[in-house]
């Protein structure tokens, strides 16, 4: 399965510049959009919002994007790249498929933790958005699908991850804990340390995953 991303997957949307520099200023635009679409959510923020905390013009952000719904995508495209990104490059020198599934959500759930903002968005935002929004962030998503369920199919030919399980089932488990986890600390009106719920979710996975009985 090809989880390992290109120069090419920055360009599936139209306006992502090649230039360094210009990508600069496209970033600085990407982290303002994140900041204002949790802050007023999505469809309460006018571009303005984005190119104030920007600290750029209005019509500066129509050289990067055709429309506040490509600066959405643009965002969450980014964001799961760099995701993917980092979990594949802490992921290189693992013993075995299980260590990287806990090293994936454990990484992924500390990096929530560290970045409410960023959860509020993943979280709250896109899940406000319209059917068109849903189709652009898609393929992104798919990638990391298919990085956890890659992490199953590895554990499973190694001898870590049970055989009788449905590689696409128990990914769909371990995507499913992770955002339900991070979707309630979101939403919870009592604050808490989102890393506090680690260990129980890996164990948790753990005692449903292993094909040997996780030791107590």
């Amino acid at each position: 399965m090809k989880t390992k991303l290109t120069s090419q997957d920055y360009r599936e949307i139209k306006g992502v510049p090649d230039d360094p520099r210009k990508r600069v200023k496209y970033l600085a635009i990407i982290e303002a959009a994140l900041e204002a679409f949790s802050e007023y959510g999505y469809h309460d923020c006018p571009v303005s919002k984005i190119a104030q905390k920007a600290n750029v013009a209005d019509g500066t952000i129509y050289l990067y994007f055709a429309n506040k719904e490509e600066v959405l995508v643009s965002v969450f495209q980014e964001k799961i790249n760099r995701l993917i990104r980092d979990i594949e490059k802490l992921t290189t020198d693992c013993s075995d498929a299980w260590e990287k599934i806990e090293v994936l959500i454990r990484y992924h759930l500390t990096n929530m933790g560290n970045d409410p903002v960023l959860a509020n968005f993943l979280q709250i935002q896109l899940r406000q958005s319209s059917s068109k929004i849903r189709q652009g962030i898609a393929e992104p998503l798919r990638k990391f699908y298919r990085l956890i369920e890659s992490f199953v199919a590895d554990g499973q030919k190694e001898g870590v991850i049970d055989s009788s399980l449905n590689a696409n089932i128990a990914r769909k488990v371990i995507f499913g804990s992770i955002d339900e986890v991070v979707s309630c600390w979101v939403l919870s009106r009592r604050r808490y340390d989102l890393k506090e719920r680690i260990d129980d979710v890996v164990y948790i996975l753990q005692r449903a995953l292993l094909s040997e009985p996780v030791k107590s």
